[in-house]
């Protein structure tokens, strides 16, 4: 042999990554599952169990391939490669470059070589001299690069439909009792049995752990959700509790799926006239804009980025974002509850419910980040600390976001059904049955109003608070609402 391929546990395709070259002849495979990364952190055990068991069906692919693999438990990645190192008389270890800080530090003070990246269509140096030309880092700017460079939804350089986005025809709200086509529900074999075994976990039918079950989610999106996809893309409805989204983000993030994999499926079927041009063209601005403007904005920013907390933001982390009978509040009650039982909700009710309350609540943007990470099955390092830090509860000061997502009670109530049957008037800013988001939302500005009155994009509803003639009464409700949320009450 002559040497070692370490696979971290979000590298997990056969023709990406320091695998594209391998030879069993050559090349021993290891992959370490550490003690840190499944006991660490409270991680959700829905997350937990997808991650270990991809990783070890992965493995046993490349072993029926004939590799030698060492896939073995230790208390850090890095013990774990010494015990494997010490077995092949410390053989060279080769990686593909690690998707976060800490592991990109840990590896190379341990002496791993590292070859390129590639499990993202940006690579790391391109996005750089993208960023280090810009004022701003607008998401739109880099995204229509990206078509341009890519050549996608393009005709010559000007874009297909005539608009380079069409989110106008993508804000429907649920219709009423919505159901949809079915989502695919995955077998659990000898393996994802040993997994939930060891986690003491009742893994639900969701989650694919294989390739082929990811390449067949990946189809079923196509074949029974890709043409729905964009109209009802921002809608949130208790009925159902996906709608048309695709579900492949957990595997694009471990590399079951690769990002060119994905775009050649979504491009193959628009072609074919099955796909209107809304769906198809904001399905891949999440994937070839908004998800590789983040993995290269997290790269660009650096590790202190993650502490940033620009308003000053120091409430704790509010108990119903782990218990769901911790609130009245019928949209969190429900999100909560789905987290808890699968390890997922869409963007949606991440950015308008649980960053929004995050936001206006002046919870600490660190302890929200963490438990972020910690409960969602796709929230990778890389992931989360762009969309929390910078979009979710603008703790950067606007160097991501030119404003802060910050909502009343009437979004939620517009783009969902959560609010009828609530004990909460999303109209209503005052009083015992005002929802705490409408009254928090306008708490919110008045609290920052100084700092968002030189805000172009803000002044707008700073100078709303003008309008207010209640605001002495708000702020005490205000006061209640908050406190009740950290007694577990409201």
């Amino acid at each position: 042999m002559k040497r070692i391929i370490y696979i971290p546990f979000d590298h997990l395709h056969r023709n990406y990554g320091a695998l594209k070259d391998a030879n069993p002849k050559d090349d021993v495979i290891a992959l370490v599952e550490s003690a840190r990364m499944s006991t660490g952190r409270p991680w959700h055990k829905e997350r937990l169990f997808f991650l270990i068991s991809s990783a070890r069906h992965f493995a046993q692919s490349l072993e029926d391939e004939g590799f030698s693999v060492e896939y073995i438990k230790a208390p850090t990645t890095i013990d774990g490669l010494d015990e494997i190192s010490k077995k092949y008389k410390k053989l060279p270890i080769v990686c593909a470059e690690p998707s976060s800080f800490r592991a990109f530090a840990d590896l190379k003070t341990h002496g791993v070589t590292f070859i390129d990246n590639d499990f993202f269509l940006t690579p790391r140096p391109l996005f750089n001299q993208w960023a280090s030309e810009q004022k701003s880092y607008l998401m739109e700017n880099f995204y229509r690069k990206q078509r341009t460079r890519l050549n996608i939804l393009m005709e010559g350089k000007d874009p297909v439909g005539g608009a380079w986005n069409f989110d106008k025809e993508n804000r429907l709200p649920p219709p009423k009792k919505y159901e949809g086509p079915k989502y695919l529900e995955h077998k659990r074999d000898e393996i994802d049995q040993q997994v939930a075994k060891e986690l003491d976990h009742t893994p639900t039918t969701t989650w694919a752990t294989t390739r082929k079950g990811a390449l067949a989610q990946l189809q079923n999106f196509i074949d029974n959700h890709f043409a729905d996809f964009g109209p009802l893309e921002d809608a949130m409805t208790t009925d159902n509790w996906a709608l048309h989204h695709s579900l492949l983000s957990p595997y694009l993030n471990n590399g079951l799926l690769h990002p060119s994999e994905v775009i050649h499926a979504a491009m193959k079927a628009f072609k074919t006239d099955s796909v209107p041009i809304e769906s198809a063209e904001g399905f891949i601005r999440q994937v070839i804009g908004w998800r590789e403007y983040v993995n290269g904005m997290y790269w660009f920013l650096g590790p202190d980025y993650r502490n940033n907390n620009q308003l000053a933001a120091t409430g704790p982390l509010l108990p119903l974002f782990s218990d769901p009978s911790k609130t009245q509040m019928r949209c969190m009650k429900q999100t909560v509850s789905d987290i808890n039982e699968r390890a997922w909700v869409h963007h949606i009710p991440r950015l308008m419910l649980l960053s929004n309350l995050a936001l206006i609540t002046g919870t600490n943007p660190q302890a929200f980040l963490d438990w972020m990470r910690e409960v969602f099955i796709d929230a990778s390092e890389w992931v989360m600390v762009p969309n929390v830090i910078g979009m979710g509860v603008h703790a950067d000061g606007g160097q991501m976001m030119t404003k802060p997502y910050a909502a009343g009670g009437a979004y939620i109530s517009r783009m969902s059904n959560y609010c009828k049957g609530c004990a909460y008037n999303p109209k209503l800013r005052v009083g015992d049955d005002a929802c705490p988001f409408t009254t928090l939302y306008w708490d919110f500005l008045d609290r920052h109003k100084e700092a968002f009155a030189k805000n172009h994009r803000m002044s707008q509803q700073v100078f709303g608070l003008n309008r207010l003639s209640d605001l002495p009464e708000l702020k005490e409700r205000a006061q209640d609402v908050l406190e009740g949320l950290e007694a577990g009450t409201i």
